[in-house]
């Protein structure tokens, strides 16, 4: 049986329909699973993407990008190839994407988590012959707490800050987990939230999207009243050891992720508290997600890709990577390449 999907090298290419999934470079004709910028780049001639993830998408390409949006579960036709979008659960409008042609039914995930998440729809596994799926944290080590617990956590770790003099920088990534930490939060801490602009203008995108979130202010719009003392500031891993904190006088720093999992990783990266929150799925997840889908063919992209492929394949699932450059989430270490 021919391969519905394969990699080239502008990225994953159906060549029954004559379309891209999240490709690396400008094509005529793109499916983007999400926002983020290793899935949705620019100069693409046309882009077809989940209606929920609309105002992301006008963000982060213009209002000129040429978009074509669809609903979940609705389906598009491109040369006899049967397209349709269903819900990830990773961020705000985010999408796997269902690939049908003459029967053989595939599956590409894109990134996905399987959790809780009111930011966003849950996670719907699909029904296919073969799933690409994401391995960011295909490790069994990788096992993620109930939102409830890393609320208290964070909320706790805020109210310490504000007790001793302290502001409280929470490093998370602009799109997608700036605004789940917002959520998580709520209107129950202790003093005013503050986002860097590139938090805010996503959050502007949720909001516009109808998701209700707490409220904020944009550091440049200068100090809330009574100082900054007290406050819970969002911001991108990349302010990290950079001039714009130094405004914020005494702080301790946290970083929000999964990597944050392993022991001494806070440690090594010099953040003084480290919270496991993710968007993608956990150990447990990917292999119930996986399950679900009832395939009987998996590739895995990016992360731990070689013990997911193993792990299935003593299951009796054909599994193998498939190289692609999506990078799923980074340790935190560099620049914010896929938010």
């Amino acid at each position: 049986m021919a391969e519905l999907l394969r990699v080239t090298t502008e990225g994953l290419y159906c060549e029954a329909g004559d379309f891209f999934i999240d490709p690396w470079r400008p094509v005529a004709r793109a499916v983007i699973t999400h926002g983020h910028a290793d899935h949705a780049r620019g100069g693409c001639a046309s882009y077809l993407a989940s209606v929920d993830g609309l105002p992301v998408l006008r963000a982060r390409l213009g209002a000129d990008a040429p978009i074509s949006t669809v609903a979940y579960g609705e389906t598009v036709q491109l040369n006899g190839v049967h397209i349709s979008l269903h819900p990830a659960g990773h961020i705000l409008g985010s999408a796997q994407v269902r690939v049908e042609h003459k029967g053989d039914v595939w599956v590409a995930s894109g990134d996905y988590k399987n959790g809780s998440d009111p930011t966003c729809l849950a996670m719907e596994p699909v029904r296919c012959r073969v799933f690409i799926s994401e391995s960011t944290f295909g490790l069994p080590i990788y096992r993620w707490n109930h939102d409830d617990i890393v609320r208290s956590e964070i909320l706790d770790w805020w109210t310490e800050c504000k007790n001793t003099g302290r502001v409280a920088l929470l490093l998370g990534y602009s799109l997608g987990k700036a605004q789940r930490l917002l959520a998580m939060v709520g209107h129950d801490g202790p003093g005013p939230i503050v986002e860097h602009a590139a938090v805010a203008s996503m959050t502007k995108a949720y909001r516009e999207a109808g998701v209700a979130l707490p409220q904020t202010r944009v550091a440049g719009e200068g100090m809330p009243e009574g100082g900054w003392a007290g406050s819970l500031v969002l911001a991108p891993p990349s302010v990290q050891g950079t001039p714009w904190i130094r405004k914020f006088g005494e702080i301790s720093t946290a970083f929000a992720s999964g990597w944050m999992q392993v022991r001494g990783a806070r440690r090594r990266q010099g953040f003084d508290r480290g919270f496991v929150v993710s968007d993608h799925a956990d150990w447990p997840g990917l292999l119930e997600v996986i399950a679900a889908t009832g395939a009987e063919r998996v590739l895995a992209t990016h992360g731990q890709v070689a013990v997911l492929s193993r792990y299935l394949s003593e299951k009796g699932i054909d599994a193998g990577p498939l190289a692609t450059r999506w990078s799923g989430e980074t340790d935190g270490t560099e620049s914010e390449p896929a938010p």
